[in-house]
């Protein structure tokens, strides 16, 4: 239940998401530029909210309201966004297939702010499922015996293999009835889903293991700054002489002192001033005085951070197989063999759920095993080396993707063409579309190493109490790749504008050069790679105090 319940989130926004560039340039009548920008200015802000959702959960909710919450805010957004369809009044009138986009009516102020209000009410319900979702589903096993260990292992693949089947259903069976059926009725069947989604969560309550909110420790880490800051001039001795002290309550394992950062150490270095509680042990005030553990906890979140932070450019090479790679497909020839069956543009990034789908059970149930006796490593290879390969093929997938597109042009401009796009955006290349199949299939392959491999990185590196930032920063990363794809597309657009090559990103892409940007999203992932081997290079991965490992209970996860 809890996996199904983000499955359908996903289903609603991704499924919406993959056709929306279409829905925005043929209903609402905006431009490719316009529509791309929307997408992933939502998509970023979706997965910054998750830093707010997971405070929110952490602090005051709980995991389970949480959840409870924000998958009602999805239905709702949902359900609006479905209105805009239903409802003449909510949309532009329609200006014709064969129609100049520059003549088209454009929305007003009133339909943009209502199809907003159902992307906001979205944003909310993503911020809280997000973070929370996959925490509260590791909140069922036992960390602490060999089953439950491998059980977590396995469960962050078979997420992704779930996810991977709804996107493959939302690019194929809802994309097409929203192209070729009814808008209407394709927009109605994400948001009658997520109403199942809801009704299927709240019925397994009784089965859960529900952790309830503990305070929120990001607070814990500002402590740990400020005190660090404040004790700045004192002088550092050895780490028998900081102070130490873990919660009875606490969650989170004993870890051992580290030799890095040890400018955080003055933050648990104790002084005359400093002053204890007698009852428990704690200090006084927390602001003056921190623990070693809490010190601990916070040079983990610092080690993370430098690996979070190529995980941008890595996610940036992939948001354009939902962005461009679409515009492409539209500007291909997109039948079936000789049948006069077209396949929607948005549909062909199924190949990349294919590719994900097909792969993760492989890699879970014959490569993690061959390399386990190879390695004796529990999970085949270290963490760190599985984001290195999904960062390589992220890179290799940006230049077959111009090296095909660099093909269509060609095709476009010196053959024979199939006829104009939509919107008279462009000459339709006689390139079959499924020669965009490769690039959708090696960025499915990214995923499987290095989305899934960041994922199980921020939830075992982090603290045990920080699941649920763990989930938010994974997404973080999402939306700075999003915000840096919009940035990047803006920056290229107006560059390029003036440029003897002509416009890179034009509306008829026959008249562009994406190939180019392709080749520079490539060039960065390159420079990506490099900083990921240093940044990996000097990594030490977080190792409990005491691991015990308890004997298995029949039974038990």
């Amino acid at each position: 239940f809890p996996s199904g319940n983000e499955t359908f989130e996903k289903l609603g926004a991704i499924g919406t998401l993959s056709n929306l560039l279409i829905y925005l340039t043929t209903v609402f009548n905006l431009s490719n530029i316009k529509a791309a920008t929307i997408i992933s200015v939502f998509n970023g802000t979706a997965n910054f909210g998750t830093l707010l959702g997971a405070y929110i959960c952490d602090t005051f909710l709980g995991r389970y309201n949480t959840l409870a919450a924000a998958s009602l805010a999805s239905f709702l957004g949902l359900l609006l966004i479905q209105l805009t369809a239903a409802i003449p009044g909510l949309h532009p009138p329609s200006c014709g297939k064969s129609s100049d986009a520059a003549t088209c009516k454009q929305p007003t102020g009133g339909q943009m702010s209502f199809l907003l209000t159902g992307f906001a009410l979205m944003i909310i319900g993503a911020g809280g499922i997000r973070p929370c979702n996959l925490a509260f589903g590791v909140d069922q096993f036992n960390p602490n015996t060999e089953s439950g260990r491998r059980g977590i292992n396995s469960f962050f693949n078979w997420y992704f293999f779930t996810r991977g089947v709804q996107r493959m259903i939302s690019v194929t069976l809802i994309v097409y009835i929203q192209a070729n059926v009814s808008w209407s009725i394709g927009l109605a069947i994400p948001a009658i889903l997520m109403l199942i989604s809801c009704a299927l969560f709240f019925g397994g309550t009784k089965m859960y293991v529900i952790v309830k909110a503990s305070g929120s420790p990001v607070t814990s880490l500002i402590q740990v700054f400020v005190v660090s800051i404040k004790k700045r001039n004192l002088k550092y001795l050895d780490s028998n002489s900081l102070f130490n002290y873990i919660p009875k309550k606490s969650i989170n394992k004993p870890l051992p002192h580290t030799d890095q950062f040890n400018w955080l150490d003055r933050a648990a270095i104790l002084t005359p001033a400093d002053k204890i509680n007698s009852e428990d042990g704690s200090p006084e005030n927390p602001w003056n005085l921190c623990s070693l553990q809490q010190v601990e906890e916070a040079k983990c979140v610092v080690r993370v951070l430098p690996i979070w932070v190529s995980g941008i450019i890595y996610y940036l090479a992939i948001a354009q197989q939902g962005t461009y790679a679409i515009f492409q497909a539209n500007q291909a020839d997109r039948r079936m063999g000789n049948t006069k069956f077209q396949v929607p543009a948005a549909t062909y990034g199924v190949f990349l759920m294919l590719s994900l789908t097909a792969f993760i059970p492989v890699y879970d149930r014959v490569l993690v095993p061959f390399l386990r006796r190879l390695t004796g490593k529990e999970g085949g290879i270290t963490i760190l080396q599985r984001l290195g390969v999904g960062v390589l093929i992220s890179v290799l997938s940006m230049l077959v993707s111009g090296v095909v597109e660099e093909q269509r042009r060609r095709i476009a401009l010196t053959r024979p063409t199939l006829g104009m796009s939509d919107r008279n955006r462009g000459e339709i290349s006689s390139m079959s579309a499924f020669w965009l199949v490769p690039q959708f299939v090696l960025a499915g392959l990214a995923e499987v190493f290095g989305a899934v491999g960041q994922v199980e990185f921020y939830y075992k590196q982090f603290p045990e109490n920080m699941r649920s930032v763990a989930g938010a920063l994974n997404y973080c990363g999402i939306a700075a790749g999003s915000y840096l794809s919009t940035a990047l597309i803006q920056l290229v657009h107006r560059t390029t504008e003036g440029a003897p090559t002509g416009n890179w990103l034009p509306e008829d892409l026959n008249k562009g050069r994406l190939d180019y940007y392709y080749y520079l999203v490539g060039g960065l992932g390159v420079l990506n790679f490099g900083y990921f081997l240093w940044c990996s290079s000097g990594y030490r991965y977080k190792k409990a105090k005491d691991e015990v490992v308890q004997p298995e209970v029949k039974g038990s996860a």
